[in-house]
């Protein structure tokens, strides 16, 4: 007996051509120092829907359900994404950090994932000098008390032959600690993935806790990285420890950096990134004296906004034109 249609498998969807494809672009800064990206998009695909994020899964699920690709900040692509958008074929990343993206979901589907790596690895590398020399100098709180009408004798500390230690070596890492000699600071580093280096000491994680005046985290979030810097490893560090983050606000278990603070264990942090983004008004790291904290700014130069910008799209439309893309997740 020959089987009706509805026994039969659905066959897979037709690849669309390039010029029929729907885009959905999510990053507020894409295109803005070069605004020839979004030309250049418009007159590629068929259609681009600018959708300001960064977006939950929930609302990302709508947004894509007969999108053909997507530009991606910081959005949470799970698996109900995936399951919901058929003709989703790529998802390019304005950046490098893939912990909102479930890749595993995605090759089930088959849809690619790309990043743009080193795009913003200089001007991430910078802020986190900004952030140092903040904390150093007191910056903050001196202009918060100059305006209001105060000249606070304020003394703050030299950063020439302190040690930094960093936690994750990849290409931020390596830029700060090339930049952090230049300002006669010892660096040392913790990351298991990469080979020693001639200016760099590798050493392990309860080293760089006790030997650094100053730490820094460049790691990527994992199940491993989740938490690192938590009550265990603050209980390690030097008394005055400053400590700055510019990678993923979850490497910090913010509740012990609030104890540690309040017990005077750490001197200061400088985070440009918390668990949650924006953070609630009663946040427990807002509104001391102790914390500068900065809206996530490190990779939003006009550098780096471009090349994330141009990466990005060069990621995109190759996979949407059944080409390779050259920096798949």
């Amino acid at each position: 007996m020959t089987p009706v249609a509805a026994d039969r498998p659905a066959p897979a969807p037709a690849q669309r051509p390039l010029h029929a494809c729907v885009v959905v672009v999510t990053p507020r800064s894409f295109g803005l120092q070069a605004p020839g990206l979004r030309r250049q998009l418009a007159s590629t695909v068929a259609e681009v829907r600018y959708r300001p994020g960064p977006h939950g899964a929930d609302a990302l699920a709508d947004l894509l359900a007969d999108a053909d690709g997507l530009i991606a900040g910081l959005d949470e692509v799970s698996a109900r994404v995936f399951e919901q958008a058929p003709r989703l074929r790529v998802v390019a990343r304005y950046g490098t950090g893939l912990d909102r993206v479930d890749l595993a979901a995605a090759a089930r589907h088959g849809v690619v994932v790309t990043t743009t790596p080193g795009a913003n690895a200089n001007a991430v590398a910078e802020l986190t000098l900004a952030l140092l020399f903040a904390l150093a100098r007191h910056l903050t709180s001196a202009h918060e008390q100059v305006e209001a009408g105060e000249w606070p004798p304020l003394a703050g500390i030299e950063l020439a032959g302190r040690t930094l230690g960093l936690v994750g070596l990849g290409r931020i890492g390596k830029l700060v600690a090339a930049k952090a000699a230049g300002l006669d600071l010892r660096v040392l580093a913790h990351d298991p993935f990469v080979a020693p280096a001639e200016t760099v000491e590798l050493v392990t994680l309860d080293e760089l806790a006790s030997r650094s005046d100053i730490i820094s985290l460049h790691a990527p979030l994992t199940e491993r990285t989740r938490g690192l810097v938590g009550a265990p490893f603050l209980d390690r560090v030097r008394p005055g420890l400053l400590l700055i983050n510019t990678a993923r606000g979850e490497l910090i278990d913010e509740a012990a950096v609030v104890r540690a603070l309040d017990e005077g264990r750490i001197g200061g942090a400088a985070l440009d990134v918390l668990s949650q983004e924006p953070p609630g008004p009663h946040h427990p790291l807002l509104g001391r004296a102790d914390v500068l904290v900065t809206p996530h700014m490190a990779p939003h130069t006009d550098a780096a906004t471009a090349a994330m910008g141009r990466i990005a799209l060069e990621e995109l439309t190759a996979v949407l034109a059944g080409r390779a893309p050259r920096f798949p997740a």
